[in-house]
């Protein structure tokens, strides 16, 4: 076998080298590293022009007009557009796409948003037109020039006051606010099992918004190919095919009417895989001048238009017998869907809490009632995790809770109501099936790595130094991406390459290699000679996108299922050209072999050999397919992090001093890039845990605006972390993988949250809200020498 330059390869080795499980480098990191990635902004078109988001001041208002006369004579400007003028063009509504009920059965009420607000404003940062002109500072010029006039109404951020009655409301046709009341569960078996429960434990917790701050910010570039009356746009994306049928559905085009181009995403985290109006703009604008238009979002803007996480306010109680064992437990509370729904925005909130609360317990009962509320704030998105953090931080925070109020040990506690590996496959409580998983094995995988034993020896030695001590032990499971097929295309190039074409999309997770080590694995084609496409929607022709923990689950299906289809023609192929009977053909490592004999072909030859000649019928034309994967059910990754933090009890100044993470992802690909998505996962959860916050005043004004206001975790918040893994293998997928990208957040929200209430139990304090900065524990302690004296 010979590489695509022609050089000879020793398949075998090769194979061995770059195979499932080895920690292979990232493809694209020597081009990243060296500057060459090509994000939004590094790309240009002839001719381009530039747009201004003019946005509202306030939080709620009535628009009583927009003046863009001056704005229009200024210099450079080549038009400005309101709502109003966007009206003519028949633009659909953003709507959410998710089929939620409420618990009376009707239909989730959606908000309808437009483009460009005409009427009313709902939230600061309300996009209500946009400048088009030759640079971007004669565009902010403009901008500026635009005159709103605007009649201010009462705001509310709030959502227990957005429910009450005499509260401002946001949409006439949305009773009291509340776009969806969702129920999960046996209310009166609930009921029952905490009437008779032994101990009942009872929480107020609230889960912070979060900005999603991503690295890069939004930009789009947008143009018109009037021959073929195309949209194009090139902008970030998570998914270049489902984001195409949402804009075009938008657009009231059919999809081949719209091409998304995506190249290098400097992060989302589930921010940018959904349409905005700005795109809406960009399009119109290059339509209606001929010209192709360009926007980049500024960091302060980001913080008002880009989707936001998190953010519930929750009542979570849990039930146990005499002996601790977990009878039922419920959240009842509040989701803050901020002005607007779309994308995905209630399902964090309601149904993904709903589907994970039950974790790795057994827990016979659950139930949920969450009231997704409208609120004069950004709009509510997915982010890392979507719901699976925010559930697990609940149960994990009720049974540290739990352990205290009854006296029993928080490990003995656990360990008595872990699922067995035994009973797999357990139906929990949530309605979903666990295929696999050694709960207890990981957990004792993890207090071995984190030397827990030893941890009364530390906390003696801070003690003595002056310093508090805490620690924790966190246990998650997560309910990946339901079920869903993927793109498994792959071509075998004139060059001697091998592209392989996937709906999902790399925005920093290094799909290249893993999907190129399953790639090689089942075909024994060279690892090096393989190209991965995701990012043009003209040659992804369906996907589902990357989220949900699912990219190596459902595009490695659909490449082993490709793999098996590209061996059958492959066989039928060599048995012509070996003038053999097919049903000799072997294939192994590569290679198709006449059984019992020596004469083989490799799979690359055999491709080349098929493109060069004219084959008779019967016989394949080429190795190429073009397939959808079968639908991929959801996996159940999962693990046990444990957190140790000291803290200065003069300043309350706090260091995570110790964390450990065991992880059951299943099979896994690339063990060096699933490290890596830990290691991400916890650090944004560190984040959330002990700095960051977005908030509003009482008149709806963002107060967390920049990175002046708004903290994130640096290089030095972040500890040293141990890491391990202690796989079972999904069963429900032919590899045997599981999700890892969204877990790190899952594991360590509430292991560094209960750590440190661990370390300020000295003063009493049982409960405290995130964020856990320096001022709010050093305030804990405070309160809690004053309690004491």
């Amino acid at each position: 076998m010979q590489d695509h330059t022609g050089a000879p390869i020793d398949n075998a080795m090769a194979m061995q080298k770059y195979g499932v499980g080895q920690p292979v480098r990232r493809k694209e990191d020597d081009s990243l590293v060296r500057g060459k990635g090509q994000y939004t902004d590094d790309i240009n078109l002839p001719g381009q022009l530039h747009a201004w988001i003019v946005r509202s001041p306030h939080a709620h208002g009535n628009i009583r007009g927009i003046d863009t006369t001056a704005a229009k004579a200024m210099p450079g400007v080549h038009g400005v557009w309101t709502g109003k003028d966007l009206e003519a063009a028949n633009y659909g509504p953003f709507t959410c796409g998710l089929p939620l009920k409420n618990r009376d059965g009707s239909a989730l009420l959606q908000t309808n948003r437009n483009a460009l607000m005409s009427d009313k404003v709902r939230f600061v940062g309300d996009p209500v037109a946009f400048v088009v002109a030759d640079t971007v500072a004669q565009a902010r010029d403009a901008a500026e020039a635009v005159e709103v006039d605007i009649e201010p109404l009462p705001a509310v951020t709030d959502c227990e006051a957005a429910t009450r009655p005499g509260a401002p409301v946001l949409w006439d046709h949305i009773p009291n606010n509340v776009a969806l009341d969702y129920h999960y569960g046996d209310a009166g078996k609930v009921e029952a099992a905490f009437a008779a429960a032994a101990h009942v434990t009872k929480l107020d917790i609230t889960n912070t918004r979060v900005a999603v701050v991503s690295m890069e910010p939004r930009g789009a570039l947008a143009s018109y190919d009037k021959s073929g009356e195309r949209h194009i746009i090139q902008v970030a994306t998570q998914g270049v095919a489902g984001n195409r049928n949402a804009l075009a559905k938008l657009l009231n085009v059919a999809p081949d009417k719209v091409r998304i181009l995506t190249g290098n995403v400097g992060g989302s985290f589930g921010m940018k895989n959904i349409s905005y109006p700005e795109y809406i703009c960009l399009l119109h604008a290059a339509k209606e001048l001929g010209k192709p238009v360009k926007w980049l979002e500024e960091r302060s803007s980001s913080f008002l238009s880009d989707s936001q996480g998190r953010s519930q306010d929750i009542h979570a109680e849990l039930a146990l017998d005499r002996d601790g064992k977990f009878l039922a437990v419920r959240l009842k509370g509040y989701g803050n869907l901020g002005a607007y729904i779309s994308g995905v925005a209630p399902g964090p909130l309601s149904l993904n809490t709903a589907k994970n609360l039950a974790s790795v317990y057994k827990t016979p009962l659950l139930s949920v009632d969450i009231k997704c509320v409208l609120t004069n704030m950004t709009l509510m998105g997915a982010y890392r995790g979507a719901g699976r953090p925010e559930a697990n931080y609940y149960m994990e925070r009720l049974i540290d809770r739990a352990a205290e109020e009854m006296g029993i040990d928080r490990l003995a506690l656990r360990k008595r109501n872990f699922v067995k590996s035994s009973q797999m496959p357990y139906a929990a409580a949530s309605g979903v099936t666990y295929d696999s998983g050694d709960f207890g094995g990981v957990f004792a995988k993890a207090l071995e790595m984190s030397d827990h034993a030893g941890f009364a020896k530390r906390k003696k030695d801070s003690r003595k130094a002056g310093k508090l001590r805490g620690i924790a032990v966190g246990c998650y499971l997560e309910v990946t991406a339901p079920p869903s097929g993927e793109l498994g295309k792959v071509v075998f190039n004139a060059d001697g390459t091998v592209t392989l074409t996937t709906g999902t999309l790399d925005y920093g997770q290094g799909h290249a290699t893993p999907f190129a080590q399953v790639l090689s694995a089942q075909l024994g084609v060279p690892f090096e000679a393989i190209r991965l496409e995701q990012g043009d929607s003209d040659l992804v022709r369906m996907g589902n996108g990357t989220g949900g923990s699912r990219s190596i689950t459902a595009s490695g299906q659909a490449i082993v299922e490709a793999s098996d289809l590209i061996v059958a023609k492959g066989k039928a192929a060599a048995a012509h050209l070996m003038e053999a009977s097919e049903a000799d053909i072997e294939f192994k490592a590569g290679r198709f072999t006449i059984a019992g004999t020596d004469r083989s072909i490799d799979i690359m030859e055999l491709s080349k050999r098929l493109r060069d000649g004219k084959q008779p019928d019967g016989v394949p034309s080429s190795l190429d397919v073009d397939h959808t994967g079968s639908d991929v059910p959801s996996t159940f990754p999962n693990g046990c992090h444990v957190a140790e933090v000291e803290i200065e009890p003069d300043t309350g100044v706090i260091k995570i001093v110790g964390y450990t993470g065991i992880s059951d992802f299943g099979t896994i690909v690339n063990p060096m890039i699933v490290a890596g998505q830990l290691h991400g996962g916890v650090a944004q959860g560190i984040g959330q845990a002990l700095m960051e916050e977005v908030s509003y005043d009482e008149s709806g004004q963002p107060i967390t605006g920049s990175f002046m206001d708004y903290a994130l975790p640096r290089a030095g918040d972040i500890p040293t972390m141990k890491t391990g893994d202690h796989p079972s293998p999904a069963k429900s997928n032919p590899l045997g993988t599981k999700g890892c990208g969204e877990a790190g957040c899952a594991g360590s929200l509430a292991t560094v949250v209960n750590a440190v209430i661990d370390a300020l139990s000295d003063y009493g304090v049982t409960q405290m809200d995130m964020p856990m900065t320096s001022e709010r524990i050093w305030r804990a302690i405070q309160d809690g020498k004053k309690k004491a004296a």
